[in-house]
């Protein structure tokens, strides 16, 4: 597994950084690089893979374009060079991907977009439908509208949370490094390697340093909080070097890395945060059939609603009620309380009639949904 974990990814989120893309001598791109990296992602679409990218690299190239080349710049000068930079990040990539038949769609969020509920659905409909039209997903932080300090290893964190949204099953941070080792390798020539971490000890966050460069601001902590935010959605992180050239092609051959193996996989930790986390803010009420479909894993469709209690907006959790009023299920709807209710018990062919739009012909998708007594 850990030789080669990369092998079964079927949802695969590889984070770039800065220090990858950008020469630090020169602060140009590192162009040939980034070809080969996009080699490799082909390959992984060949073989059936989802792919999205969480590229750092705006700051870093708009830095040279506005001449910003002291260590030290504000967080104004930081916006503009993201803003100036981002251009340039975006079209490299899609020239990358572009030599190989692959489409790129840009996506900039802010922690807002994460941690605000209807803004996160919104993106996270988003990229599954990009997901789903075999386009990669390039993903940045909209550093141009930040309102606070720009922080150290939001992209490493930003991989992770983006894993968590969209279920992914295998997180790649792209590193100068092989992965976690029991030292600094740098300064102790007796530091080991640690292959595999399936729990994240005091002792484990200890062996981390923090190695920051003028184009880099991460380093192993934040590596180590990403896995943390990984391994709590279900999601395997590898940390592998990302300096040699097609890096994700050597990792499929076996290449030395560090991975950090969740206890449970994305779509049972999903569900456990569907059933523990979210409080509901209504009913819905089922007949027997959809029951009987819902305990067999089925989606729970709108021609199986006999009734709605309370107010809900679209993506928030509701009880699912069977005939005799007893709980039989959670989930996250996607349709509000007066949507469903014009829906009940209509077939799902009529929904886009009836509303006028269609968000799907689930009102609660199976991966949405858990079963539960009471």
């Amino acid at each position: 597994m850990t030789s080669n974990a990369l092998a079964d990814a079927k949802r695969l989120i590889i984070k770039v950084g800065s220090a990858l893309l950008v020469d630090e001598n020169t602060g140009k791109l590192r162009r040939a690089w980034l070809e080969a990296l996009a080699d490799d992602i082909a390959l992984l679409r060949e073989r059936g893979v989802e792919v999205i990218v969480v590229s750092s690299g705006a700051i870093a190239l708009g830095r040279r374009l506005l001449g910003l080349d002291h260590r030290t710049i504000s967080l104004a000068d930081k916006q503009a060079a993201a803003a100036t930079g981002q251009i340039s990040l975006s079209q490299v990539w899609q020239e990358a991907l572009g030599r190989n038949g692959l489409t790129m769609a840009q996506v900039l969020v802010t922690l807002e977009d994460m941690e605000g509920r209807r803004r996160y659905l919104n993106a996270r409909g988003t990229l599954n439908a990009l997901l789903g039209r075999g386009a990669i997903p390039l993903i940045n932080e909209n550093d141009t509208v930040a309102t606070e300090e720009i922080r150290f290893g939001d992209n490493d964190r930003l991989g992770a949370k983006v894993a968590h949204m969209i279920s992914a099953d295998t997180l790649v941070l792209l590193s100068d490094i092989d992965g976690l080792y029991t030292a600094d390798p740098r300064k102790n020539p007796d530091a080991e390697l640690i292959p595999e971490v399936r729990e994240l000890t005091p002792e484990i966050f200890d062996m981390a340093g923090v190695a920051p460069t003028m184009y880099s601001s991460g380093g192993m902590v934040t590596k180590l909080q990403a896995a943390e935010i990984a391994m709590k959605a279900g999601c395997r992180m590898i940390i592998a070097r990302g300096t040699i050239y097609h890096p994700l092609k050597a990792q499929l051959e076996g290449a030395p890395n560090t991975v950090f193996l969740p206890s449970e996989s994305p779509l049972a930790a999903r569900r456990h945060w569907i059933a523990t986390s979210l409080k509901a803010s209504g009913a819905i009420i089922v007949d027997a059939g959809a029951a009987k479909a819902l305990a067999a894993g089925k989606n729970l469709l709108a021609a199986g609603i006999t009734g709605v209690d309370g107010r809900f907006k679209h993506g928030d959790a509701v009880r699912v009620l069977g005939p005799d009023g007893a709980q039989i299920a959670r989930g996250i709807t996607s349709y509000g309380a007066e949507e469903t209710r014009l829906l009940m018990g209509h077939a799902s062919a009529d929904i886009e009639a009836t509303l006028g739009f269609t968000r799907g012909n689930a009102i609660i998708h199976s991966d949405d949904l858990v079963l539960v007594e009471g």
